[in-house]
């Protein structure tokens, strides 16, 4: 706290112990080079440091002086409030937190405990169906299997958003339980399940379309003959990793049965490719023909629904 001889007061606060001293030093300073008429002799100048209930004295300039004060100047106060711990003091948290760090359980054994479940929203696809020893993630299983039951005939089925509020403690639950019954009636609106299931997709840190085959699919979707391209995309579905074909496979067979109740529910394979298209795949680095990948995006998945038995079926199909 600075008190000047006007009666103006100044508080400076910082625990960082070189900087608190800069700032001491420099006001001295800037209080020496005043003319002699204008300042404070630098006698009176005190430098105190106050630590917890005590206050220390640490320096008092020119003590040998004993010159009394003038009544009608005040002194020049200069008061540190220092709240942390002196140097052993730190050093021996420093050293608690250390011995905490290094004892500490590894994430491993907080996981076989039960302590910290694995998160399925956020997670890489394979992690999660290696953890589940299965190639389609559970959640997209039972998001499918409840909007095919309940949602087929929903008008703006996949379009329509849900309740963000409800999707996210939706995804909070999907990450903390291993049981979710998605017939509960928080979950009632169907949007909020479709919600959450664009989500987990969109949350992929690798989207289901690896990052590798991004280019090499809009290549293959501006093939002008449609058989050719056709075999194009087929070719490089068949090559995606195990996890990644057959969630891509459930999925487009879902969406299929979407579009095949377009006159109902509105929503054509042009309507799913522009909701999934993004969502499904995209570039690593964002470049500037963001609206040109866009449209390839929405295309490849359009494509893939219109033609999805030639793409997924067998050889002989």
């Amino acid at each position: 706290q600075i008190t000047t001889v006007s009666g103006n007061e100044f508080l400076l606060q910082s625990d960082i112990d070189f900087l608190i001293l800069d700032w001491f030093h420099a006001i001295k300073n800037a209080i020496d080079r005043l003319p002699k008429e204008q300042r404070i002799t630098s006698r009176n100048l005190e430098f105190k440091l106050r630590r917890s209930s005590s206050i220390e004295l640490l320096n008092n300039l020119h003590t040998e002086s004993k010159e009394p004060k003038p009544e009608h100047r005040k002194s020049l106060i200069f008061r540190l409030n220092y709240s942390a711990s002196d140097t052993n003091d730190r050093n021996r948290v420093k050293s608690r937190l250390k011995k905490f760090i290094s004892r500490r359980p590894s994430l491993k054994t907080l996981q076989e405990k039960g302590l910290i479940k694995d998160q399925i929203f956020g997670s890489h696809l394979h992690l999660v169906c290696e953890h589940e020893k299965s190639t389609v993630p559970q959640f997209v299983k039972l998001c499918i299997k409840a909007v095919e039951r309940r949602g087929l005939d929903v008008d703006g089925i996949y379009r329509v958003s849900g309740n963000l509020a409800t999707i996210q403690k939706l995804r909070f639950v999907v990450n903390q339980e291993e049981k979710l019954n998605l017939d509960d009636s928080q979950w009632e609106d169907i949007h909020v399940v479709t919600g959450a299931l664009k989500m987990f997709f969109r949350e992929l840190p690798e989207p289901l379309f690896p990052y590798c085959f991004f280019e090499q699919f809009v290549e293959a979707i501006k093939i002008q003959d449609n058989a050719t391209r056709i075999k194009a995309i087929r070719n490089l579905v068949k090559k995606l990793p195990r996890p990644n074909y057959d969630t891509m496979k459930i999925l487009f067979e879902h969406l299929q049965k979407i579009a095949a109740k377009e006159s109902v529910n509105l929503m054509s394979t042009q309507s799913l490719g522009i909701v999934f298209g993004p969502t499904l795949l995209r570039p690593e680095k964002e470049t500037g023909n963001m609206a040109v990948h866009m449209l390839y995006q929405n295309q490849i998945v359009e494509l893939m629904l219109s033609e999805y038995s030639k793409i997924f079926g067998s050889e002989e199909d």
